[in-house]
């Protein structure tokens, strides 16, 4: 008895983990559920007696699209290996009626289309009206003599819907809690509104409409009110939600409540996703101050204590600066706990650099301008114990760049957590095929220690395991050409590489580059009809935000060069351009088991991590890529002879800023390159409308910020390479071996681990808890 009781002390003292994010881009649960539940192969044998097919059904299933990309997809493999380590780990975020938005390809343009994917319901959450909680908006401070109160506020309702986290075969599961807002019963039927009822009552849409959607920008901030209210939105909810279990578990405290917060940040550990819930640090502070009553000084121990930050990019359109006054009106009592966070933090940097005034305004909270605006990432790194960039790179840049006078200050603060993917979706569900013969090799632990995948070098040369991973890439091949055929009536070459770059398009990376590859070897192909081509099948896939006109032209360019080039008989079947229409989750996992070639071609510096990267190198593909994110670390770890590393490093991309980078240079220097945008000029593209693509041409030409035609001449050269390697099917395999080989440390239950002892101080454990249907001991 004693024994167990001690366990579950034990089990009680561990720290609590809250990972907080406006995204988690989940995709579909079913498939991930059998999988970590050890119930797969049982359920297709029920399904199949019922005469009924469980692949038909798993399409059935919609995508939960509440992310954008990289970082919404990045939380949801986080919970898969937090769950599969035993963590006590919560993820926090918003119920949004509506995800991202449907991409339709219409003459070649994109169109959205709202994404309805809670019409039929949701049967992987259940609603826990009983655990809802007040927010708070507007209003005004009121100075009392207990000190300053919050005020005269609207009260939104946070209605809290859990979905279960399973952890892989090890009976944990957690909790993701995402937000709905509610308005109360009395919302708009206050005194002051008497007459009008009808009125008021359909004003409940207002308060409602904070989790009607999903804002569509990747790496760009919009600073939308409705956006704010958002953000405030989950770290209150989250807050108070994290403060009641607090108080109610007693953690071998003898009151029935517990009310000291001695023990806060050894209790509870809060990760910001980004600065999107940067609020959790005035909201903590608010919390502690005005309603515990705690002295400053205790409450900000305790709160930078608690929080750490992940940053998630260096492009300055991305960071998000709020205008003052909005937060004057929507959150006056931050703003002032801002503003006092602001003035003790420059305090002490005056004192470390007496005199030094422009140190003071490039670290201050606060922006100078008009309008001023309130910098969230300096509140992060201010308000955090630890801060954390997601590749070695990135990590790199952020100490020596954005944030150097802060890591001046307090090196200690700065670590790297080289992101990663979780083997058990983007392996064993997505790639069954793969995982068996791998397991034939070496056993099934590798589904839990990715880094036993090193084993699987002994086995580069053996001709029989070659012929294994050639023929499950075939396979995988042929039933992605059968699933484009049957959706989109497109016929492509098996035989040809399946050369695919997927990931939102924007301008950083450089979806135009790969573009401009698609026509020269077009031209070629033309030029020299009778020669031999290695076949290829270009494949771009992407959504989008829809007010980003550039983004947009380019799909347009992609489409149009797939116009001209898959109907031109000389071509035949040796070039196919193809755009992937509304690429997501469950796309990715029929895609990334069938590429050859992956396209990881930012320019140096400017993708943090990526992780579709990854996904592909784990899957079997070659990567073509840059010197940047974690294609520094993935060439490292499989030696940079078995990528097709090219282009620009970030020391190249400094030293062109510095003597400036001009176009035109190329442009005159490389005929192919000219005749390239010669013909996207004049509208050999867009016959119809010749000047279609004039602001594609103007910004490459003259403001182009990522330096596309200077990694021009690199990348056509090394696309050369991949060609020469891939007439050789044995040595590509070999190269494709030895980069499976070497995916171990790019698994998300690495990084975890590296969080959870670094960051959070807790120890992952991989023991097995027992079945509920088992007594315990």
């Amino acid at each position: 008895k004693w024994a167990s009781l001690y366990k579950s002390s034990l089990l009680e003292l561990k720290e609590r983990i809250h990972y907080l994010s406006l995204e988690f881009y989940m995709g579909r649960t079913l498939q991930n559920t059998m999988i970590n539940l050890g119930l797969q192969n049982a359920c297709d044998e029920a399904i199949y007696q019922l005469g009924l097919d469980l692949e038909e059904l798993e399409e059935i299933e919609e995508d939960a699209g509440l992310g954008n990309g990289g970082l919404g997809r990045l939380a949801a493999c986080f919970l898969d290996s937090m769950a599969s380590l035993g963590l006590a780990a919560y993820g926090y975020g918003i119920r949004y009626e509506f995800g991202i938005f449907n991409q339709k390809i219409t003459k070649g343009w994109q169109v959205e289309e709202a994404d309805d994917w809670l019409r039929y319901g949701n049967p992987w959450e259940k609603a826990r009206p009983e655990y809802m909680l007040p927010v708070h908006f507007y209003g005004r401070v009121a100075h009392t003599p207990e000190g300053p109160k919050w005020v005269d506020t609207q009260v939104v309702l946070a209605m809290p819907y859990d979905t279960p986290v399973p952890g892989y075969k090890n009976n944990t599961v957690n909790t993701m809690r995402l937000w709905s807002a509610k308005a109360p019963n009395d919302f708009n039927l206050q005194e002051f509104n008497v007459g009008d009822y009808i009125q008021a009552v359909l004003d409940r849409n207002l308060a409602e409409n904070i989790s009607r959607v999903l804002y569509p920008n990747d790496n760009f901030f919009e600073g939308k009110e409705l956006r704010l209210k958002q953000e405030y939105f989950v770290v209150a909810a989250t807050l108070q939600d994290i403060i009641r279990r607090f108080k109610s578990s007693k953690f071998g405290c003898r009151d029935p409540v517990r009310t000291s917060f001695e023990t806060f940040h050894e209790k509870v550990a809060i990760q910001l996703n980004d600065t999107h819930p940067a609020l959790a640090i005035p909201e903590l502070m608010r919390i502690l101050v005005d309603i515990e009553r705690l002295d400053w000084e205790k409450a900000w121990e305790i709160t930078t204590k608690t929080c750490a930050y992940t940053n998630h990019t260096v492009l300055p359109e991305a960071l998000e600066r709020w205008p003052v006054h909005m937060f004057e009106k929507l959150l006056p009592r931050h703003l002032q706990i801002i503003y006092e966070i602001n003035q003790r933090h420059l305090d002490r940097v005056a004192v470390l650099y007496p005199g030094d005034n422009d140190r003071l305004c490039r670290m201050s909270l606060i922006e100078e301008g008009d309008p001023k605006r309130i910098n969230m990432a300096h509140l992060c790194v201010v308000g955090s114990h630890a801060v954390n960039g997601v590749a070695r790179i990135h990590s790199d840049i952020v100490k020596t760049t954005v944030f150097k006078d802060f890591c001046d200050i307090e090196p200690e603060k700065f670590q790297n957590k080289t992101n990663g993917i979780t083997p058990r979706r983007w392996l064993l569900l997505c790639n069954p095929g793969l995982a068996d013969i791998i397991a034939e090799k070496i056993g099934e632990d590798f589904l839990t220690d990715l880094f036993q995948l090193k084993k699987l070098l002994d086995f580069v040369n053996d001709e029989m395991f070659i012929r294994d991973v050639a023929k499950v890439k075939q396979e995988n091949k042929l039933k992605f050409a059968a699933y484009l055929e049957s959706e989109y009536k497109v016929k492509i070459n098996p035989e040809s590489i399946f050369d695919i770059q997927v990931k939102r398009i924007h301008e950083y990376k450089r979806q135009l580059l790969n573009c401009l590859h698609v026509i020269t070897l077009y031209n070629r192909i033309r030029k020299e009809p009778n020669k031999k081509f290695v076949p290829r099948t270009v494949m771009i896939g992407g959504k989008a935000a829809p007010g980003y006109h550039m983004a947009k032209i380019i799909i347009k360019l992609f489409t149009s060069v797939g116009e001209v080039v898959n109907h031109d008989p000389v071509v035949g079947d040796r070039l196919k351009v193809i755009f992937l229409e509304n690429y997501r989750v469950s796309l990715a996992e029929k895609v990334i088991p069938a590429a050859d070639l992956s396209e990881q071609i930012s320019t140096a510096g400017t993708e943090a991590s990526g992780t579709g990267n990854m996904k592909f190198m784990l899957n079997g593909a070659l990567t073509i890529g840059t010197m940047d994110g974690a294609n520094v670390e993935m060439a490292e770890e499989a030696g940079e002879e078995n990528l097709f590393i090219f282009g620009m490093r970030v020391e190249d991309v400094e030293a062109m800023d510095k003597k400036g980078y001009n176009a035109r240079e190329y442009y005159e220097r490389l005929p192919e390159l000219k005749q390239v945008m010669d013909q996207i000029s004049t509208g050999f593209f867009s016959p119809k409308e010749p000047e279609l693509f004039k602001d594609v041409v103007n910004m490459l030409m003259n403001h182009d910020r990522f330096k596309v035609f200077a990694d021009y001449e690199a990348y056509i050269s090394c696309q050369e390479k991949v060609n020469e390697l891939y007439r050789n099917p044995k040595e590509w395999t070999k190269k494709v071996i030895r980069n499976i080989a070497a995916s171990g440390k790019f698994s998300s239950d690495r990084t975890i681990a590296e969080y959870a002892r670094e960051v959070w101080g807790v120890e992952p454990s991989d023991v097995k808890i027992p079945p509920p249907n088992e007594p315990r001991e």
